[in-house]
């Protein structure tokens, strides 16, 4: 019964959260991700538009309806039915496992710190742990059969950021939360920033733009690095992928797993046999289980 009440405040509270963001009631009112979200996609695509690196793509692209789709079912409907109530589960089982609150387990306390400074640390410590996780999604048969719904991409835009299978927000929640062990002291507000900008690198790594950023293309992911990450061939020794930054390539460049060796404008993208991959989102959406 404990479990249920859980899922049941999980439910309630996320879906009353989501119907203040959609009315435009959130408190505070730069807080509101659902219409943020919106608009920085919006924002994004009028850059392809303006700035198309392959102008012979077309502007609305092959995919970019059902990537879109995703948007909202990933970020909100996917949250709303089942991905708020396995975090509050995942909070409990960690809490009940080692006893008291995640914060009591953390190494180190960022409270004190400016507040520039944590949200520095917040945002490399969750990167690191997302570029690991997203190492392992291409290394382990079981993870990449999920993890190939976002490469079955053939026509690069910013909504396909979006496209992803459910089953990788379980994937990187606990290993989100163990992040959480360790540093404590950030605060809600700090969470969403930092979540915000990595989302907006998203879109700007994904989209039909040619950037590198110059020098800080060793620091920040690019649309010319994470093209190389979707293409449908690579060298024998990047098998299992290369370019697994999220926000950050820099994690790439120390552990050498960074790969470009030409513009990669015009690369085919996908895997083998990507052709033959479900196109509808039903079909997708239980990809993986079928081996």
């Amino acid at each position: 019964m404990e479990f249920l009440g859980i899922i049941k405040n999980a439910y309630n509270g996320y879906a009353n959260y989501l119907w203040s963001e959609v009315t435009f009631q959130s408190d505070p009112w730069y807080l509101n991700y659902f219409w943020w979200l919106i608009l920085l996609s919006l924002a994004v695509w009028f850059l392809e538009l303006i700035f198309p690196w392959r102008k012979n793509q077309p502007k609305i692209r092959a995919d970019f309806w059902i990537d879109t789709f995703y948007m909202f079912f990933n970020f909100f409907i996917f949250n709303l039915v089942i991905f708020i109530a396995f975090c509050d589960l995942t909070a409990h089982f960690f809490s009940t496992l080692f006893g008291g609150s995640l914060q009591d387990f953390s190494l180190i306390d960022i409270q004190d710190y400016p507040e520039w400074l944590q949200l520095l640390i917040f945002f490399i410590a969750t990167d690191f742990v997302q570029w690991f996780t997203h190492v392992l999604l291409h290394r382990f048969p079981f993870l990449w059969r999920f993890h190939k719904v976002h490469h079955s991409v053939e026509e690069m835009g910013f909504a396909a950021h979006l496209r992803y299978h459910w089953m990788e927000n379980v994937f990187y929640t606990p290993m989100k939360y163990i992040m959480i062990m360790l540093i404590g002291g950030f605060h809600p507000e700090q969470a969403f920033m930092v979540y915000y900008f990595a989302i907006a690198l998203g879109h700007l790594n994904h989209a039909n733009i040619g950037l590198d950023y110059g020098p800080l293309k060793y620091v920040l992911n690019n649309p010319k690095m994470h093209i190389w990450h979707h293409a449908y061939e690579l060298p024998k020794q990047y098998s299992n992928g290369a370019n697994f930054g999220i926000s950050l390539s820099l994690w790439d460049y120390i552990f050498r797993t960074n790969y470009i060796p030409h513009s990669g404008r015009d690369i085919k993208l996908g895997f083998e046999k990507v052709e033959k991959f479900p196109k509808t989102f039903f079909k997708q959406l239980y990809s993986g289980f079928k081996g």
